[in-house]
């Protein structure tokens, strides 16, 4: 049976990061992260990519997964002209998917982890609500340069509201959100969204409003959390929140790169993931 589709959101311009963070070599043998992301989302039964690029860097990215990603991969690109936000992103895959069927969201910059996808992918093909998969803050977080996080409430294992925290990052007092809300300090068992979400077909005419009815004069970017958020108190949709054991570790920022190719080492060194992205 054919696997669900996963749309990875790579058109980013990764200006904290200051180079093509999608393509940082964080395997043991210089894998970039987007090649451990298909490389773990094909373990858990996805079959088939598509990924949004922008003009920029889209190219590159195109050049190096023909070089690299196994010839039987089905591989789709989809173009976000301007950098609009993940809603965009999102929109901009629409050609490339069968609008009749679920399929799942992940950012290019992420390593989520097998555990992660397992869950993502069980879920779209055994049941037909919406989910994200939830992640502790504790394990959502690499360094301690100041990073963004969708802080979810979960009620019996169903979001009911979704919060986009900025500059959260790790300090001597515990975890903090320096953005002016409350509270200031977040357990480190938190859920947070990192943008791993599975969304159900009925979801196409809702991105679709949104990118229509939003003043992107006022706000550059629609974001995929403050999305959902609005949504759960609009729309009747269930977005089921499924709980992973993974640690996600992402490249933010060009000090990150050493700290999440020794977190790949020690994931390899444990069996949680093979030495080689592609085979040996």
């Amino acid at each position: 049976m054919t696997g669900p589709s996963l749309v990875i959101l790579a058109a980013g311009r990764a200006r904290r990061y200051g180079g093509l963070k999608q393509l940082a070599p964080i395997g043991v043998h210089g894998e970039g992260v987007i090649d451990l992301i298909a490389s773990d989302a094909v373990a858990a039964g996805f079959s088939h990519f598509v990924l949004v690029v922008n003009p920029e860097t889209g190219p590159e990215i195109r050049r190096h997964v023909n070089a690299t990603w196994p010839k039987e991969w089905s591989v789709d690109f989809a173009l976000q002209a301007e950098p609009s936000g993940t809603v965009p992103a999102t929109l901009a895959a629409f050609a490339y998917l069968d609008p009749s069927l679920p399929f799942a969201i992940a950012n290019a910059d992420d390593l989520y982890g097998r555990d992660a996808f397992a869950l993502l992918g069980e879920h779209l093909r055994t049941k037909p609500t919406n989910c994200l998969v939830g992640f502790r803050l504790d394990r959502a977080l690499v360094g301690d340069l100041p990073v963004s996080r969708g802080v979810c409430n979960v009620v019996n294992g169903h979001l009911t509201d979704i919060v986009e925290r900025r500059h959260v990052h790790d300090s001597p007092d515990g975890f903090v959100a320096d953005d002016g809300l409350s509270p200031v300090f977040l357990d480190p068992e938190t859920t947070v969204s990192m943008n791993l979400w599975g969304f159900q077909p009925a979801i196409w005419p809702l991105l679709a409003g949104a990118v229509t009815g939003h003043d992107f004069a006022d706000r550059p970017e629609a974001l995929l959390p403050v999305f959902v958020g609005s949504i759960l108190h609009h729309h009747p949709l269930r977005f089921d929140v499924l709980l992973t054991s993974s640690r996600c570790v992402g490249v933010t920022h060009a000090d990150d790169l050493p700290l999440v190719q020794m977190d790949v080492r020690l994931q390899v060194e444990l069996g949680e993931r093979p030495e080689f992205a592609f085979g040996g």
